[in-house]
């Protein structure tokens, strides 16, 4: 019998680039520190290649190049490069980055969108802070589009901590026909995209913000996600590089925001839902987490972390209240295993809670796609 081909390492993706060469400094992409964030998941490699930003656009046979010479190494079943910002960049001052004015090339601008056709609307779940549920909310959410019967994707956009592959009960990695695009993994009638199904489970993505970015970009763009009435982005927490790149470059139908009750979270969901108000994004509403909790013993019903929170901040906010969903054992347990209570419980008053949030939700996303398009966003410094 022949031997087992051996696992791919760091160092045989290395090698196999040493033979690529740079042609602005004439010499290896490796001996000119240009390769990081070397990752190896079941012989699925992802790695980034620092250049200068303003080489980006003609380098790009550059990153073909290196994607070839890694894709011939024994073991490799697929590869992913992506072109990221030099390290020694300097981060651009914030008024730097502002967009033209109105009839001072917002042409460029329009062009600086993302381009992804197929995909009806896009829809983004955000929260303020993190541990608020947002994935969970995500995920149910998707899952109940689909179960109404609309084509639905759903992008895991957290590189730091993608939570998808378990949430959503997908184990192996995407494929790819024809060697330059992604084919989306399925489970619960929608289809996924995240890293995690391309970096071991406890592998820390130590990526500096143009690398996530780079990452992101091409989630969206190299993977064949078909025809699709809704794809829905969970994103990271925060309001920080990610979410404001998704909020500026990709064509948001909508946002959601995600917060438990108390004080704190609200405060940060205000600040979600004000950058996207900044960025011209439509919110369409916010979902009160962990509303409420209902003693499966006595039927007793505890405000563990405050209750209406989110309603009264809605109102003070001017957005819609979309709905709560209590603190449930069910939602942890089914969520952990990678059946979302949706899915696997249907008739449960949980599931049919994320039900009618996803019935408000779609409502309001075709009130947009009827005769509406947005314009690219406009940043609003204050």
């Amino acid at each position: 019998m022949a031997n087992a081909t051996p696992p791919v390492t760091e160092a045989d993706i290395l090698a196999a680039l040493r033979a690529v060469l740079d042609p602005t400094r004439r010499t290896d992409v490796v001996s000119a520190g240009m390769i990081s964030g070397v990752a190896i998941k079941d012989g699925n490699v992802h790695f980034a290649i620092e250049v200068d930003p303003s080489e980006g656009a003609k380098l790009e046979p550059l990153r073909q190049a290196a994607e070839k010479a890694v894709d011939r190494v024994p073991g490799v079943l697929s590869v992913t490069a992506v072109l990221t910002a030099h390290r020694g960049e300097p981060a651009k001052p914030a008024a730097a980055q502002r967009p033209a004015a109105p009839g001072r090339g917002a042409e460029g601008r329009a062009s600086g969108m993302l381009q992804l056709p197929g995909i009806a609307s896009i829809i983004a779940v955000a929260s303020g802070k993190g541990g608020v549920g947002k994935s969970t909310t995500a995920i149910n959410l998707a899952v109940a589009l689909a179960a109404d019967g609309l084509g639905v994707g759903l992008l895991d956009a957290d590189i730091y901590g993608p939570s998808m592959p378990r949430m959503m009960g997908i184990r192996g990695r995407p494929e790819s026909r024809d060697g330059r695009s992604l084919i989306p993994m399925r489970n619960h009638g929608v289809s996924c995209m995240s890293i995690g199904f391309l970096v071991e489970e406890d592998t820390p993505m130590i990526w500096r913000g143009p690398m996530v970015i780079s990452a992101l970009n091409q989630m969206l763009t190299d993977v064949a996600w078909g025809a699709l009435d809704v794809l829905v982005v969970d994103l990271p927490p925060g309001t920080g590089d990610a979410q404001l790149t998704m909020a500026q470059r990709v064509p948001l139908t909508g946002a959601v925001i995600v917060s438990t009750p108390q004080d704190i979270a609200l405060l940060d969901a205000r600040k979600g839902l004000n950058m996207f108000r900044q960025v011209d994004v439509p919110v369409f509403g916010i979902i009160e987490n962990m509303s409420y909790f209902l003693c499966p013993s006595c039927g007793h019903e505890s405000h563990i972390f405050g209750h209406g929170g989110a309603r009264a901040e809605a109102l003070r906010l001017d957005v819609e209240f979309l709905g709560e969903i209590p603190l449930h054992m069910d939602i942890r347990e089914t969520s952990d295993s990678g059946r979302p209570i949706v899915a696997s419980e249907p008739a449960s008053p949980h599931a049919q809670a994320y039900r009618r949030i996803a019935q408000r939700v779609w409502e309001k996303a075709s009130e947009r796609l009827t005769g509406q398009t947005r314009p690219p966003p406009r940043i609003v410094i204050q």
